[in-house]
């Protein structure tokens, strides 16, 4: 069973920006889709980023298209998740996970098996 550890979570002032990592453990990293998610207060769970097994392609919620990046380290197995322009809005717990089958793009809840315990990032007006 993987492992997967975000940090970098915290207090942002709004126009401001943080840089969320996710290490995973495990020998097969690189044959994942991996996302990034988040969950604010009242709301169900909500897809952010994607990006595939190789980092050529990204996949983006319209809230953030254009001010989050989502990359990879498959060298370190990590993901990022680099937030500018926050926007109270963005204030939401945020889980790294990794899709329950290799090779396989889809960006759907459900579809991803294995969930860090999540980082609270909050973005003050």
């Amino acid at each position: 069973q993987v492992q997967l550890v975000e940090s970098g979570g915290g207090l942002v002032q709004a126009g401001g920006s943080l840089r969320l990592s996710c290490a995973a453990s495990g020998r097969t990293f690189s044959n994942y889709v991996m996302g990034w998610f988040r969950q604010g207060p009242g709301k169900e769970r909500e897809f952010v980023a994607t990006i595939s097994w190789g980092g050529r392609s990204t996949y983006y919620a319209d809230a953030v298209k254009g001010r989050f990046t989502i990359s990879r380290d498959n060298a370190k197995n990590t993901v990022y998740l680099q937030m500018n322009s926050l926007i109270p809005e963005d204030t939401a717990a945020y889980y790294c996970a990794r899709h329950a089958l290799p090779f396989t793009i889809t960006s759907r809840t459900a579809d991803f098996g294995s969930w860090g315990q999540g980082t609270q990032v909050t973005v003050s007006s």
